[in-house]
C-alpha cells in the first residue's frame, strides 16, 4: 500500500505575523517556515502504518517554490521514503493546489492520501475534500482515530457533540485532526541524513493543470482592538454594571 501525504510550508504558528501599513498583505520576510502541524500530524501516522508493515511506502508532497525542499527534507526525516515537490513561484489558493494534487495522484496511484485537516495559515480546510471530489474517492475528515483493513478502511471523525465511526473503501482520502496522535521529534542524525537525500523536483506548469488565482484578496486589516477589562467587586456589582451598560445600548432590561 502506498500512502501520499501532501505537506505545505508555513510560517511557524508560534511567531506573530504584523499586516503590512498599506493593507497589501503580511509581513513574513525573514520568519522561519515550517510544516503545517496537521499535516505533520498526517506524515506521523503514514509512517507508524508503514512501521506496523501496513504500508509499504509514504510519499510526501508540497506545491510551491524550490525553498519548500527543505521541509520535504525535514518529513524525509522524519519517515517518509520519498518526497515530490511541484515546483512553482505563483501564488496558490486551494482550487489549485487540489488539481495539482489531483496530478500527483493519478501519477503515482496511492492506496490511501492522508493529509492535514487544514494549514495553519489560512485554515482553509478546503484542500482535502476538493482532491477527494476531483478523484472521486471516499473522504473522511477530522479523524482521530485510524484502524486499516485489507481492503477497507475505519476512520473516527471528530463532529460537533461526539465522534462518527465511517468505514470506506480504498484508495480514500482522510484529513487528520489533533488528536489522531502525537508526532515525534527528528533525530539530528536523521536530519543530516535527509539532507543527502533526492528530492524530486516537478515543474507544476508542465502538469498540464490551471492553477491560476481564483480569488483576489481586496484588503488586509488587523483585528480590532479589544477594550479594557473592569474589576468588580462582587456579584451584585457586576449585575449593575451589566444592567448599565445594556441600557446604554438601549436594550431592555
Amino acid at each position: 500500500m502506498k500512502i501520499l501525504v501532501p505537506v505545505k510550508r508555513v510560517v511557524d504558528h508560534q511567531l506573530r505575523v504584523r499586516v503590512r501599513p498599506d493593507g497589501s498583505g503580511l509581513e513574513t520576510e525573514g520568519l522561519k517556515r515550517v510544516i503545517n502541524a496537521f499535516d505533520e500530524i498526517a506524515l506521523e501516522e503514514a509512517v507508524r502504518l508503514r512501521e506496523a508493515g501496513l504500508a509499504s511506502e509514504v510519499l510526501v508532497a508540497s506545491c510551491g517554490p524550490a525553498a519548500c525542499q527543505e521541509n520535504l527534507r525535514n518529513a524525509l526525516a522524519l519517515g517518509a521514503d520519498r518526497a515530490v515537490l511541484l515546483e512553482t513561484d505563483e501564488c496558490l489558493q486551494p482550487l489549485g493546489v487540489a488539481k495539482l494534487l489531483k496530478a500527483l495522484a493519478l501519477r503515482e496511484a496511492p492506496d490511501l492520501v492522508l493529509m492535514g485537516k487544514q494549514a495553519t495559515d489560512d485554515d482553509a480546510g478546503q484542500v482535502g475534500p476538493m482532491l477527494a471530489a476531483m478523484l472521486g474517492w471516499p473522504q473522511a475528515c477530522f479523524a482521530s482515530k485510524l484502524v486499516l483493513g485489507k481492503a477497507a478502511l475505519q476512520v473516527s471523525c471528530e463532529v460537533e457533540g461526539g465522534l462518527e465511526v465511517l468505514e470506506l473503501s480504498l484508495p480514500a482520502l482522510v484529513t487528520a485532526d489533533l488528536r489522531l496522535n502525537e508526532p515525534r521529534f527528528v533525530s539530528l542524525m536523521n536530519l543530516m541524513q535527509a539532507r543527502k537525500k533526492p528530492v524530486e523536483v516537478l515543474p507544476a506548469s508542465g502538469l498540464g493543470v490551471d492553477f491560476s488565482p481564483r480569488l483576489k484578496t481586496l484588503n488586509y486589516a488587523e483585528p480590532p482592538v479589544r477594550a479594557a477589562g473592569r474589576q468588580v467587586a462582587s456579584a451584585g456589582e457586576m449585575a449593575h454594571a451589566l444592567r448599565a451598560r445594556l441600557a446604554a445600548e438601549g436594550a431592555e432590561v
